[in-house]
């Protein structure tokens, strides 16, 4: 493990004597893993959709089954990212989504916006800075090696 202690400069500035860096926890994820994530996650709403569509026989044709798999992803979103900070597919790709403000999780409203954001596909298809998209910069988070 590395160490993170931390030493000073000739200033007197403090510094890391060594910065996190791979897949150590707390370091940002890479995209592999966030891909792999979503990729579970996506099948995981998939299932799920297509045994509501059955259910309530709304939306049932099969053309129209894909549907239910957004709002699912919303809702996954809302409850594992906002009271746990992972989703199923983030916990078998050893991620995890915290707040950029404070260390922790970002809550259910936050969680939910994330996941409605990352259903118009496009947000998370432009990264800024750090690897973030737009929909972890309008919920304020970032995605984690945990």
């Amino acid at each position: 493990m590395a160490d993170r202690s931390r030493t000073t400069t000739t200033s007197g500035t403090p510094t890391r004597a060594e910065e996190p860096t791979g897949t150590e926890p707390g370091t940002p994820a890479t995209y592999g893993k966030r891909f792999a994530a979503l990729f579970l996650d996506w099948i995981l709403c998939l299932l799920i959709g297509g045994v509501a569509a059955t259910l309530t026989g709304f939306l049932a044709a099969t053309a129209m089954r894909g549907f239910w798999a957004y709002p699912v992803l919303i809702l996954e979103y809302g409850i594992f990212i906002g009271i746990w900070g992972q989703t199923p597919g983030m916990r078998i790709a050893r991620i995890r989504c915290v707040a950029v403000d404070r260390d922790g999780v970002i809550g259910v409203p936050r969680a939910l916006l994330r996941g409605l954001l990352l259903c118009l596909v496009v947000p998370p298809l432009i990264m800024g800075p750090g690897g973030r998209g737009w929909h972890d910069r309008a919920a304020r988070s970032i995605m984690v090696h945990a």
